[in-house]
């Protein structure tokens, strides 16, 4: 199938701390703001924190909160302070975790695969089916590269291992940056792209020139046939 030219990229910006982040980030036009609620995280939002922060998004940016091995309880609590839209399971949760953890709060989710080296197309596919087998709530696949401790690994993977046919559902994350953003879109066409540390001043401090300039060069891929 060739690539349709109309597709739009979505896009994710992840790790938002700041209510001035929130606002340019989504004038910039992302799709998606993610907020990380894994306490040892240098990106961590308290719930309260990003509660206020939410309640500053307009309609149609769809918001994400990031999990590790977090309980049902735990999720609870945050939901409650801070409903987020999305949830993605960034740990060791198993399909059935992920679908009771999904189930309290009845939100969808996505689920991050850490990619490794010995990693192999199939492994993607199967990775998938299982999810979507355990919950009706499963959205999808967010493909990362695997380092040692949880969150953004800050480094890429090799892209030719994602199945064509498994592309245009994933979201691609992992060492994104706006100096390789259209090469990967180009040849990835992944459904999304998500990034974090590439677009930063500092840890949890979006730099506003980054993010426009990462959303531009997706833009030229997108209208790459």
């Amino acid at each position: 199938m060739q690539h349709n030219m109309q597709h739009k990229t979505r896009i994710k910006i992840c790790g938002l701390t700041r209510p001035e982040d929130v606002r340019f980030v989504v004038a910039a036009g992302a799709d998606a703001l993610g907020f990380v609620f894994y306490p040892p995280s240098p990106r961590y939002v308290a719930p309260d924190t990003a509660g206020a922060l939410l309640s500053g998004m307009p309609p149609f940016v769809m918001s994400v909160g990031l999990f590790v091995n977090i309980d049902e309880a735990g999720l609870q609590d945050v939901i409650s302070k801070a409903p987020v839209q999305l949830l993605q399971f960034h740990g060791d949760e198993t399909p059935e975790q992920c679908a009771s953890l999904a189930a309290s709060v009845n939100r969808p989710f996505i689920r991050a695969y850490r990619v490794k080296a010995d990693t192999r197309p199939e492994d993607l596919l199967e990775c998938e089916q299982s999810y979507r087998k355990a919950s009706p709530l499963f959205s999808g696949l967010l493909l990362d590269t695997h380092v040692d401790g949880y969150g953004g690994s800050g480094k890429v993977f090799d892209w030719s291992l994602i199945p064509k046919e498994l592309a245009p559902r994933v979201v691609l994350s992992g060492g994104l940056s706006v100096q390789n953003a259209t090469g990967a879109v180009s040849q990835v066409r992944p459904f999304a792209v998500d990034i974090s540390s590439g677009v930063e001043a500092a840890k949890g401090i979006k730099d506003e020139a980054s993010v426009r300039a990462f959303i531009a060069a997706v833009r030229l891929a997108d209208n790459q046939e």
